[in-house]
């Protein structure tokens, strides 16, 4: 007789999260979980609350202490900055590269924490070999593709065990976002795992493992992209 399988361990959690701007309540409850080394995918209408889920967690807004988790420990309320050192890193909207800065001085940023792991400068060179090509220009003159690959690669220098990435494919021909997605498998392969927000419904469920549907600032849907329908999304996401 076979024994069971072991239990995806936990990399991050959150449990009936919370979020306001002044009395508007951005996120209603939220429970949500990402297992290590697993890719899901956070989809919604414009104002779902996405955003701010991803900023709530790392840091940037307010959380009660249980209300988010990494591997089991509480965070929440925990400062940006430690939750950094602690392992979470954000890809945030729209990129935020240092326009004063290379494109290396940007990335040398990301490794402030000294966090140990797989990822370098040549580590990261080897996933985007166009950003050692434009290693000395400025950050802010590479084409958006060429930008949003220095701003993952900033984060990965971090060394986080979870990676958060908001809108990466916002504004970029498809052709671009193919190639920044074609990375996803090989920052998984060391072991991080990844929360995507995508407008693109088809791209989510692609390189997903589960796909959580906000509206509102509520949990709509949560599942395996082979599990749900096209309806219960359409459902999920518009609310009719």
């Amino acid at each position: 007789m076979s024994a069971d399988p072991a239990p995806l361990r936990e990399a991050l959690s959150t449990h009936a999260l919370n979020a306001s701007y002044g009395d508007f309540r951005a996120l209603r409850g939220i429970d949500f979980r990402l297992h290590a080394g697993e890719a899901v995918a956070l989809i919604g209408a414009n104002g779902s609350g996405k955003s701010t889920f991803m900023r709530t967690v790392c840091g940037l807004m307010p959380a009660a202490a249980g209300e988010v988790r990494l591997d089991g420990r509480p965070i929440g309320g925990l400062p940006a900055a430690e939750i950094v050192k602690r392992g979470v890193a954000l890809v945030p909207e729209g990129r935020r590269l240092f326009a004063s800065l290379s494109v290396e001085e940007n990335l040398r940023l990301g490794a402030w924490t000294g966090r140990a792991g797989p990822w370098s400068l040549e580590s990261v060179y080897a996933l985007f070999p166009v950003l050692r090509e434009r290693r000395a220009q400025a950050a802010t003159s590479l084409s958006g593709g060429q930008q949003q690959m220095a701003a993952i690669g900033r984060a990965l220098m971090s060394n986080p065990s979870v990676l958060l990435c908001d809108e990466i494919s916002l504004g970029l021909a498809p052709i671009v976002v193919r190639d920044v997605y074609a990375a996803l498998p090989r920052i998984r392969a060391q072991g991080c795992a990844v929360v995507i927000v995508e407008q693109d419904i088809a791209q989510a469920l692609r390189v997903a493992d589960r796909v959580y549907c906000l509206q509102e600032g509520r949990v709509a849907l949560e599942g395996r992209p082979c599990d749900v329908t096209r309806e219960q999304i359409s459902l999920a996401y518009f609310g009719v």
